[in-house]
């Protein structure tokens, strides 16, 4: 989206976040995002990274791997777990044989490298850059490979860079677990409306009543255990999503009404996964960056240790990441972030959001000397 105005900022590459979403449409939602008077003063960059959307290849290891019915993401018996351990090498092994020769090559820093191509390639001595969640974290890589191209730099909602990519996602499952019962709270404030009582204990306990049940009949052939969980993080990320999920919630449990069960998840399942391409890229990325545990007993141990005292995303997200287990490349160690050769850089973060928990942003506020964090007090969207 070019610059209108006389002066002129030079080009604000922005990104979305994942690894894996698609940023070309970004540029538009930032520039009528911003104010009139300084989306008019940057050329608004989206691209979509490497092997992301209308890149070459755009990577896709396994169409439809998260179609329904998928097996239940809790381990409760042996059989549930090879299942599932069966499902995540199969992804793997796919990915490594289908883009063998391509999966070395995608990871943040290339990413960066990539970021600094478009730079050259627009003859601009610098960058500017705004980044959400995951791209904030291609912000803090960049910085370090590239401080002096680095104009003005803004994060909003930050990957802590100590935690990736395995310990992060460990992170999130407290804080998701926090926000489903944030979820409860309110739908008991709110009895009057949805009738599942005013105990927000003994609604969560309906609610895992109501796993339980999908998991023996998947609601109109869709919505098993996993697809709940689907529906049900991105309440975890935006409390819009809130009143929908309620409803479906209480038409299941109060009615015997499974279709706007079916509907929500339909209309909220994909924004976790942003479809096939973006799971490949997610993965590729995640995997490749950093080391992950090799000997599946340690994710057990782990995982089993988080779900005793945060259940709700626990297996879920082991299991999303359970490809890097049995991932086919080599990994690569992360980088250290810390940076004082920079301008003064602007940070985002509330406290209560779950995807990029609040240590993410007092940590980078710490490694990026000179930088200015703003804390959303009691924020809970991501």
């Amino acid at each position: 989206v070019p610059h209108t105005a006389k002066k002129y900022q030079g080009p604000l590459l922005v990104n979305p976040g994942g690894p894996g979403g698609s940023g070309l449409t970004f540029a538009g939602f930032i520039a009528s995002g911003l104010p009139k008077a300084v989306a008019a003063q940057y050329d608004v960059i989206g691209f979509d990274p490497r092997g992301v959307g209308a890149s070459k290849p755009a990577l896709d290891c396994k169409p439809g791997y998260f179609n329904p019915v998928r097996p239940d993401s809790v381990p409760s018996t042996a059989a549930i777990e090879r299942a599932n351990l069966k499902r995540v090498k199969s992804f793997a092994a796919a990915c490594g044989r289908k883009y063998a020769s391509v999966l070395p090559y995608i990871n943040t820093i290339n990413a960066v490298k990539d970021m600094d191509s478009i730079r050259k390639s627009l003859g601009a001595k610098k960058i500017n850059y705004f980044g959400y969640s995951y791209g904030t974290y291609l912000g803090q890589v960049y910085a370090k490979l590239f401080p002096g191209n680095v104009r003005r730099l803004v994060l909003d909602s930050i990957v802590d860079p100590d935690g990736v990519w395995y310990d992060a996602n460990i992170s999130q499952d407290y804080a998701f677990d926090a926000r489903q019962k944030a979820l409860m709270a309110w739908i008991a404030k709110y009895n009057s409306t949805y009738k599942l009582g005013t105990d927000p204990a003994k609604i969560e306990a309906k609610w895992y009543a109501m796993q339980a049940q999908l998991a023996k009949t998947p609601a109109g052939g869709k919505v098993g255990a996993a697809e709940l969980e689907d529906t049900f993080i991105p309440g975890g990320y935006y409390n819009g999503y809130w009143p929908d999920l309620a409803k479906a919630f209480a038409a299941y449990v109060n009615d015997k009404n499974a279709a706007p069960l079916v509907e929500a998840y339909e209309n909220l399942a994909a924004i976790d996964a942003s479809g096939d391409n973006g799971y490949s890229v997610y993965t590729a990325v995640q995997c490749r960056d950093a080391s992950w545990p090799r000997d599946w007993k340690q994710w057990q141990k782990d995982n089993w240790a988080v779900y005793k005292k945060a259940p709700f995303m626990a297996w879920s997200n082991a299991w999303y990441n359970a490809p890097c287990a049995f991932w086919p490349t080599k990994t690569l160690k992360p980088v250290n972030v810390a940076n004082s050769k920079l301008p003064p850089v602007l940070l985002f973060q509330a406290t209560n959001d779950a995807a990029t928990p609040y240590e993410g942003g007092a940590t980078v506020h710490r490694l990026l000397k000179g930088s200015s964090l703003v804390v959303e007090q009691g924020g809970e969207n991501h």
